[in-house]
């Protein structure tokens, strides 16, 4: 298999990665065959996947900018996959140019690809962390060096908690993170359900056990189990709903909507 110019020495890409087929999803263009293979298998079960992935993106530009309406300027994206158009850097500092924007990924091209995308970008940076270990997050160097933790921070996990396993306490790391974040603070989350899917659980499953299978669990949680997330902060209206739902742009008319879009959930709350 021929390796591109713009991967990275050292990874393996015989092996499909969940933020390569996420930039697929997208249409974006840096990911490999066994990356599109991988999910077009998903999508076989779940054809609406790519507009389930383009509701997470437009959930995310709206909470942006409603956190610098808020006064936050500070990002901390865990789990930020591949840059693609209309990223957090980009949504931010178009509302605010003094906007700063950590990201932090544990995928060796979604890193590489971030630093050349941001080179020349004295208000954004990319540190190579997992959101298992977040002590490492919050002391990394590059992140402390942009962002002031001691003033409030907007902390993004959207569409990555579902590829963290319950066995990972992934409570323990979001309230690990909870307390290193400054009062009036912002967590922005969205998560995967089986809830709002416009499949059986069984067809839906199809797709999971394909994430299974690249060794890649998808964890698919309740509405009230998603809700546990945000214990220690006081959820911004309308809560958790379904990503159309939040603040949207314009009225939502389910009608007119692809089905897909409302599938899992949305959300951001606020550290007292």
């Amino acid at each position: 298999m021929e390796r591109p110019a713009w991967a990275p020495r050292g990874i393996d890409i015989s092996v499909p990665s969940v933020s390569r087929m996420y930039d697929f999803y997208l249409g974006g263009s840096h990911n490999f065959e066994v990356d599109r293979e991988a999910a077009r298998r998903a999508m076989e079960f779940m054809p609406g996947l790519p507009k389930i992935m383009q509701a997470n993106r437009a959930f995310m530009r709206r909470a942006v900018r409603y956190a610098v309406g808020e006064g936050v300027t500070q990002f901390l994206d865990i789990g930020s996959g591949i840059p693609t158009f209309g990223n957090v850097h980009e949504v931010a500092q178009a509302a605010d140019p003094e906007a700063r924007v950590a990201y932090v990924d544990h995928d060796p091209v979604a890193v590489a690809h971030s630093r050349a995308v941001l080179e020349g970008n004295d208000r954004a940076v990319i540190a190579a962390e997992d959101l298992r270990r977040p002590q490492e997050i919050v002391k990394n160097p590059e992140i402390n060096g942009l962002l002031d933790l001691d003033r409030p921070v907007a902390l993004l996990l959207v569409a990555v908690l579902h590829f963290i396993e319950d066995a990972d306490d992934p409570l323990s790391s979001l309230a690990e993170l909870r307390e290193a974040l400054a009062p009036g603070s912002l967590v922005v989350l969205t998560h995967a359900s089986y809830e709002g899917i416009p499949l059986s659980r069984e067809e839906a499953g199809g797709t999971v056990e394909v994430y299974n299978s690249i060794r890649k669990p998808l964890v698919m949680r309740s509405h009230d189990e998603i809700a546990r997330f945000f214990e220690g902060y006081e959820m911004v209206e309308p809560g958790l709903v379904q990503m159309p739902h939040w603040r949207p742009d314009t009225p939502v008319v389910a009608e007119q909507e692809d089905p897909y879009a409302f599938s899992g959930f949305a959300g951001v709350g606020r550290k007292a």
